[in-house]
């Protein structure tokens, strides 16, 4: 039987990786979260991270006790909240690209909202850099969205490539630039595709400008343009263009979610982990 507070310091371990980082995020001294990671080895049998003088990494056990401590701290959480009622209150401010907003956000949280009834949850749609510069100027408590590149900032959830979309049913215009369709400035993916068509020696120009997904897909469907998406967001009616179309290649795209440390309720450190916890367990792309 594994004690939920040394699974809790071993999953920041892992996600913060390193015992600094994890003891900041823990409130708690970093001997201490060492004693505690050396304690749950002791329960498990077998060590579950390999320390060097720079970074920590999991073992083979590690890794599968990663899945099943986020599982068992889930659902003691979850008990606990609907066995007791939640007495979380306030409000949390939230910043999303469309990414997260059409697709997880959604049943996250509808679930935050079940087991937590008191607090209010603002959310406000649009593109990553302007989000980013609202929660600087503390207008919002936590951020989700991507970058291609860039400072390291906020927590990764998942990475997947970036890809050039196009239609299905129709082909490549040939003798004339590449039409291509965009998100309005800033945003890291236009910034990512300019880029590396600059690298390339096939004309192109901008063709179609759309502040949604739904906009730059519609143009991609009617054959009318070229964009990049993540891979999981082609969707029906999208094929993936790569070297042989005679496209260059783009780099992968991280999906985040940011907070402001220095000033993190207990609400939206709350939701932090509900997020980080359902996205933990996406299927790989």
């Amino acid at each position: 039987m594994f004690d939920t507070e040394l699974l809790r310091s071993f999953v920041a371990v892992a996600e913060s990786g390193g015992f600094t980082r994890a003891a900041e995020r823990l409130h708690l001294t970093q001997s201490a979260v060492s004693a505690q990671i050396r304690r749950l080895e002791e329960q498990a049998g077998c060590p579950l991270l390999t320390r060097s003088t720079r970074s920590v990494a999991l073992t083979e056990k590690g890794e599968t006790l990663l899945s099943y401590a986020r599982t068992i701290l889930h659902l003691n959480e979850d008990a606990h909240a609907r066995l007791t009622g939640s007495k979380l209150t306030g409000t949390i401010r939230i910043g999303t690209s469309e990414d997260f907003a059409s697709t997880c956000l959604p049943h996250i949280l509808r679930r935050f909202r079940a087991s937590h009834p008191g607090v209010l949850l603002e959310v406000e749609v649009g593109i990553p850099p302007v989000l980013l510069q609202a929660l600087d100027q503390e207008r919002l408590d936590l951020v989700l969205g991507s970058r291609c590149r860039g400072e390291a900032r906020g927590w990764r959830l998942w990475q997947e490539p970036l890809v050039w979309a196009f239609s299905e049913h129709d082909s490549l215009p040939c003798d004339r630039e590449l039409p291509l369709a965009f998100f309005p400035e800033p945003c890291p993916y236009r910034e990512a595709a300019i880029e590396s068509m600059a690298l390339n020696n096939q004309p192109w120009q901008i063709a179609y400008v759309s502040p949604s997904v739904a906009g730059v897909r519609a143009a991609a469907l009617a054959g009318l343009a070229i964009t990049p998406l993540p891979r999981s967001a082609l969707g029906s009616g999208l094929r993936e263009l790569g070297r042989e179309d005679g496209l260059p290649d783009l780099p992968d795209v991280e999906f985040l979610v940011c907070t402001r440390d220095e000033n993190r309720t207990k609400p939206s450190r709350t939701l932090v982990e509900m997020i980080r916890d359902a996205t933990a367990r996406r299927p790989v792309s």
